[in-house]
């Protein structure tokens, strides 16, 4: 075997012994209850941790101390990273270190008090009628035509605002989940649990489209029959896939959560109920979805200042 054969060889022993030691995949296998996106969140954070960790020496979770940890929080401050960040990885820490004391991996939890700065408190952005009208238009793919990306694009689009489904939903949908005729979509949130939503009237008519003009075209004999959504190469739609779009449609950089941000800030402005807007989003705890109820109070605030003669 070549130098470079036996270099190759020791790394992945050494990565493989990282693993191990701190237990990462078992820790992924434990949070049963998150979404594939959640756990590997989990993983790279964890991972980060190690390595910087392993620098210093420790090789396992039973040689970290709570210091070790606000060490860890104060480097990553000096490196920059925003208080969410870190605010993130802290809890990432807890939640590890407590499922080591539960698995019986070390005897102690060195994370138990440990604190880091709260993140920012950011109000989610709400697409103005402007923008959510250039996203939306067909025309907005003027350079593909009336084709089937365009078709798909569409749709999905319309689905994001209309129903107000995650990315992730949106892509796993499967075609016997949709009902065109009772205007309605199946859909399987975090954690498994599912829920129906409304479509609505301009979400059906480009779905329709789409699954009837759009989808065989860009079907190959790799495409999976139950999927509704298709990439360019004709198999399921990815969550990236679908944030490519919303860059493409959008007249300035937009993330494609700004979409169901919309959905729920302009269900609450007509009047909606704050129980029904957090059926509708899939939120376990209504107090997730109040968050929206802020955002509709700034826009009214703005309203006002910008429209009232004693403003």
């Amino acid at each position: 075997m070549s130098i470079h054969g036996y270099a190759q060889v020791g790394l992945w022993l050494v990565c493989t012994v990282v693993l191990v030691g701190w237990y990462l995949d078992e820790f992924g296998r434990s949070l049963t209850a998150a979404s594939p996106a959640t756990v590997e969140a989990y993983r790279r954070d964890l991972r980060a941790f190690t390595e910087w960790a392993e620098r210093l020496g420790l090789q396992d979770p039973a040689a970290v101390e709570r210091q070790t940890l606000r060490r860890y929080l104060a480097f990553m401050a000096t490196q920059g990273n925003a208080r969410r960040t870190i605010a993130r990885r802290a809890s990432a820490l807890r939640r590890y270190f407590r499922w080591l004391v539960r698995a019986g991996h070390i005897g102690r939890d060195p994370s138990a008090g440990l604190t880091a700065p709260k993140g920012e408190a950011r109000l989610p952005r709400v697409l103005r009628p402007d923008e959510l009208r250039e996203m939306l238009d067909p025309g907005a793919d003027a350079e593909l035509g009336d084709g089937p990306v365009a078709l798909r694009d569409t749709a999905l689009l319309e689905l994001l605002y209309g129903s107000g489904l995650r990315v992730a939903e949106a892509a796993a949908l499967d075609v016997d989940e949709v009902d065109l005729g009772r205007g309605r979509v199946v859909v399987w949130g975090k954690g498994g649990k599912q829920r129906t939503v409304p479509l609505s009237d301009p979400a059906v008519a480009a779905l329709g489209r789409w699954l009837r003009d759009g989808r065989a075209a860009m079907a190959t004999g790799e495409t999976p029959a139950a999927a509704v959504f298709l990439n360019a190469r004709g198999r399921r739609m990815t969550p990236r896939d679908a944030r490519r779009i919303v860059d493409r449609r959008s007249a300035a950089p937009t993330h494609p959560h700004a979409l169901r941000h919309s959905f729920a800030t302009h269900l609450l402005d007509g009047g909606a109920d704050l129980r029904i807007v957090q059926e509708l989003l899939g939120h376990a705890d209504v107090a997730t979805t109040q968050r929206y109820t802020h955002v509709s109070k700034e826009r009214l605030r703005s309203v006002f200042d910008a429209t009232h003669p004693r403003a």
